[in-house]
């Protein structure tokens, strides 16, 4: 059975296969072909590939041709998508139904490839070590921090100087899931001040281990699902949520936006008016730009300036990131196949009585 990858489209950086996961991939009897240059943005050299066991080849027609598993980041375009060969095998790390409906309707529908997207991976201890949203979220957090501080242009620690004391920046995280703890986790070991907010009561303690001020409304519901995520608030709750995070921003130096909802846009949680309140010179990070954003005035890959306050919108955070992030999504990638193929049968096994192959599987009826 035959792995292949091709490199992916501007701008994206990531990659699906590393030097170690090839060998991973080859040590199961799979044979790896990868297009030339593959890894070179990223330092890795067709030379540490090959010396793998991978098969470097110049056509990336002829990989995907050939390949009876493609790996990539991204859903492959049209032209790519053509290249593919039926009842061959694809994974990706993301697949949105509403987004990608067009290329659903008339491409899917009329090939015989199997589509995995990794965003769609059941919440169970069994897919932990597939867990792309996981992996790319925690760098997700981190980076945003890091790139709040920069454009922050202060410093962010306490400080006492002869001149006199330099007050700890006040940081405030909404939403904590991978990336909110670990946007946390990163603030506070840079010396902020640090609050946050979600909907999930469970997040309180988790909040809080971390050395943060956990911000909740009063009386309020706990808003999670049974697989963990967060559901929509309702009226009542996003009305007192707001005069919450009013006083809040209004005291926020920096302030980082994680919060998502699965399969619906991101909820709007900082308002114009919550911005115009703000300190000149403060920073929001939306992290959920791409989906709608949590925070007014966010645009995609752009920062916007309203009365001082920095709204920045990085489309691909993954892409400050590159090198670590490829590292931890091969893995993922890694893991997945390990599920899907059998050593003893040699070949891909769709096994829909597997709750991790159900769930990830592209289905026609969707």
């Amino acid at each position: 059975m035959n792995v292949g990858s091709t490199k992916e489209k501007n701008p994206e950086k990531r990659i699906s296969i590393t030097p170690d996961t090839s060998k991973s991939l080859k040590d199961l009897g799979l044979n790896i072909f990868l297009e030339k240059g593959y890894g070179e943005s990223l330092g890795f050299s067709d030379k540490e590939y090959k010396d793998k066991g991978v098969e470097i080849l110049n056509d990336p027609k002829d990989i995907l041709s050939r390949s009876n598993l493609v790996c990539k980041v991204n859903l492959p375009n049209e032209e790519e998508f053509k290249n593919i060969k039926e009842n061959s095998n694809l994974i990706v790390s993301n697949y949105n139904y509403e987004k990608d409906k067009n290329f659903h309707q008339s491409f899917y529908l009329k090939s015989k490839i199997n589509i995995f997207a990794l965003n769609f991976l059941p919440r169970i201890t069994r897919a932990q070590s597939m867990d792309v949203l996981s992996s790319q979220a925690n760098l997700a957090g981190y980076r945003a921090v890091i790139e709040s501080i920069y454009e922050f242009e202060k410093a962010v620690p306490m400080m006492m100087t002869a001149a006199g004391t330099i007050p700890a920046a006040k940081v405030l995280v909404v939403g904590a899931g991978v990336a909110g703890l670990q946007a946390i986790a990163t603030a506070k070991r840079l010396g902020a001040i640090v609050s946050a907010t979600d909907v999930r009561m469970s997040a309180k303690e988790q909040v809080e281990s971390l050395g943060g001020k956990f911000l909740t409304v009063e009386g309020s519901e706990n808003l999670e699902t049974k697989g963990g995520y967060a559901k929509e608030a309702g009226e009542d709750f996003k009305r007192k949520q707001e005069q919450m995070l009013e006083n809040a921003a209004l005291k926020s130096d920096i302030i980082i936006c994680t919060a998502l909802i699965p399969g619906k846009p991101a909820p709007r949680i900082i308002s114009e008016k919550m911005i115009d309140n703000m300190k000149s010179g403060s920073v929001i990070f939306d992290l959920a730009v791409t989906q709608g954003g949590n925070a007014a005035y966010s645009e995609t890959d752009k920062i916007v300036v309203k009365k001082g306050v920095k709204i920045i919108g990085i489309g691909n955070v993954m892409n400050k990131l590159p090198l670590t992030a490829s590292n931890l999504y091969a893995k993922n990638i890694f893991s997945f196949v390990r599920n899907l193929y059998s050593k003893e049968k040699k070949q891909f096994i769709i096994n829909m009585e597997d709750e991790i192959i159900k769930n990830t599987l592209i289905k026609e009826n969707n």
